[in-house]
């Protein structure tokens, strides 16, 4: 077998297949090449989610003329000098491998001028170079990107639709705007401005991307722990969102998802939050450089750390505090006085101080003092979180937790077979639990909620609420199958204010929403207005209609509005039903048991058993009369 070497253009695109892979993660490491170029002013400008045109301008320090066709260049890069350099990592783009790999599969042009020196342009089209030419231009540079994997045609087939990638695009944006709150953004997507922010603080970015209001429903906290600072806002314990989205997490100021910090998060909010709800954060982790690692993807999009144990530690402990209103919650506190030093603290040298009271000394606390300290701030039950291996090899920096080894798979049988084998036995069980009505005979009911029945050596315990929401709602279904749409205007329009991936999510539905009645549009940036509901639906909560939506996003599967839709007209059959604790005559009790049909297995809109079944020798075993 011959080995080839490639030639760069072949090897330029593979490269381009780990770093860029949609255009969200082109206008990524543009902008973080802006910020670390000390840009304080930065412009990100796309069409067409970013397929046809993305632009990013800034006012940073500009490219040398004689350094723009090194730019070009793969592995190229003004951040690095050596491999040392890589375990101390302080910039958001440290690889050299953004432009070649932008500039392998589009056609892009640079124009750069130093504060210095006049402002020059090179353009590049599918990695082959132009030529360098004067050009026009304010201190800074322009990076212009046209034609995304426009010699890529199999990559081009699997982008997602316009509006979906502009959502991602502007959810990456949402992020910039949080993790540099010092820095200007403009985001513009088709010539309309989505997103302004003005540099002027971390409370001001998040009600620029979030809405002014949402600041009444978070903790600002500001702490050091085990030698880690974390800072931003997370939410009260009444403020959760229906999905991941809102949550941000930055390390050392660069955007990641972390199982580790996560797992913390979730543990932390677990009193706290309802099924299928999710914690809001904008949480920055500071640390030193050296004991993270950032090369562990290409696009940088997680971390590791030298101990896992210690940051979870930190971060559950602080979280939980400030939910649980302890009294550490007052050190966690952003704006609330510390409180005074004791006589003993303020004899201690600043050289031998803790960690925690200085970000420069975090290193000084060592794992066995961090260890202790975490014996008294995570429950026993945290603490057995199952957390990622340790990455690095020295054995006596931390522990190891192990992860739950995975249980053997069972070989998989003919789908044929067990569909038919399902069937079968769906169909057996019906058979079972449905009763000839002639042969119940009433014997009366408890609580003014549950009626008794009884047939041969069989009871039945029917719970009559359960019933009447059943036999209603299917009423209902039926009317929903066959039903004329009919819209009702609303006096005030309601207005939702979404995130870029749920607006995106949104307006792919929009079809689908009018079919069922709803009237909506865009309103501008991230909102939607709704104009008008189905009149069958006319008073319902349209905050939790929409949440219960965007939800379903993370699942990337199709919503099925419909099912919603039932779900709402569940809703209203609860209410309609025949409550606990209201009294039914016998002949509304027999009224009611005939149009349940014998049914015993029925189960109401909400999943719970309309009724229970008793075998007599149950009933004699509880009583001992059996063994």
């Amino acid at each position: 077998m011959k080995i080839h070497v490639l030639p760069r253009e072949v090897f330029n695109k593979i490269a381009a297949g780990e770093v860029v892979d949609r255009p969200y993660s082109v206008v990524k490491e543009l902008a973080e090449n802006a910020i670390d170029a000390g840009a304080s002013e930065i412009v990100v400008e796309i069409e067409c989610g970013g397929k046809k045109l993305i632009r990013v301008t800034d006012n940073g320090g500009g490219i040398e003329k004689d350094d723009l066709a090194l730019a070009y260049l793969p592995h190229a890069t003004s951040k690095l000098t050596s491999a040392e350099d890589l375990f101390g990592v302080t910039t958001l783009g440290f690889r050299g491998e953004a432009i070649a790999s932008i500039a392998a599969v589009s056609r892009m042009k640079i124009v750069s001028k130093t504060e210095e020196g006049d402002a020059y342009s090179l353009s590049c089209t599918g990695g082959a170079l132009g030529d360098l030419v004067p050009a026009a231009g304010a201190k800074g540079t322009e990076v212009t990107v046209e034609d995304l994997f426009f010699n890529t045609p199999a990559r081009l087939k699997f982008l997602r639709s316009d509006q979906q990638e502009e959502g991602d695009v502007a959810n990456m944006m949402a992020r910039f705007i949080l993790s540099r709150p010092e820095i200007s953004f403009t985001f513009i997507a088709n010539g309309k401005i989505k997103y302004r922010s003005y540099g002027d603080g971390l409370s001001s970015a998040v009600a620029n991307v979030y809405g002014a209001g949402i600041l009444g429903n978070l903790f600002e906290i500001n702490a050091d722990k085990h030698g880690i600072r974390l800072r931003g806002f997370i939410g009260d314990q009444n403020f959760s969102k229906p999905n991941r989205t809102y949550q941000s997490l930055f390390v050392n100021g660069r955007y990641v998802v972390n199982q580790t910090v996560s797992a913390a998060l979730t543990n932390a909010y677990a009193s706290y939050l309802m099924k299928r709800q999710y914690p809001f954060y904008v949480l920055f982790l500071d640390l030193p450089p050296e004991i993270v690692d950032v090369n562990v993807t290409p696009n940088k999009s997680d971390v590791r750390f030298a101990d896992n144990q210690i940051v979870y530690g930190s971060v559950y402990s602080v979280v939980s505090a400030v939910l649980d209103g302890n009294s550490r919650a007052l050190e966690y506190l952003a704006g609330v006085p510390a409180p005074k030093p004791t006589p003993m603290q303020e004899a201690i040298p600043l050289e031998k101080k803790p960690a925690s009271e200085t970000l420069e000394a975090l290193p000084a606390m060592s794992y066995d003092e961090a260890k202790k300290e975490l014996e008294f701030d995570i429950p026993p039950v945290a603490a057995k979180v199952n957390l990622p291996r340790r990455i690095f090899p020295d054995p006596s920096a931390a522990f190891e937790v192990n992860a739950p080894a995975q249980e053997a798979q069972k070989p998989a049988e003919d789908a044929y077979e067990e569909n038919k084998r399902m069937l079968l036995e769906e169909e057996k069980r019906q058979k079972q639990q449905k009763v000839d009505v002639r042969s119940l005979r009433f014997k009366g009911e408890l609580f003014r909620t549950y009626l008794f029945y009884e047939s041969g050596d069989d009871a039945y315990i029917v719970d009559q609420h359960a019933a009447h929401e059943r036999l209603i709602y299917d009423k209902l279904r039926e009317k929903l199958d066959s039903r004329t749409v009919v819209s009702q205007p609303m006096l005030v329009p309601f207005v939702v204010t979404l995130n870029g991936p749920e607006f995106a999510f949104i307006c792919k539905q929009l079809p689908i929403l009018e079919e069922i009645g709803f009237e909506v549009e865009e309103f501008g940036g991230n909102s939607i207005k709704v104009s008008a509901v189905p009149s069958d639906l006319m008073g319902i909560d349209l905050n939790a209609f929409f949440g219960e939506i965007v939800a379903t996003m993370e699942s990337l599967r199709a919503i099925k509005l419909g099912d919603l839709l039932k779900d709402r007209l569940a809703s209203a059959a609860c209410k309609a039903a025949v409550k606990g604790g209201e009294f039914l005559t016998e002949e509304e009790a027999a009224a009611l048991i005939a149009r349940m049909d014998g049914d015993m297995g029925l189960k109401c809109p909400h999943g719970r058993p309309v009724a229970v079944h008793l075998k007599k020798s149950e009933m004699e075993k509880l009583f001992k009369r059996i063994v």
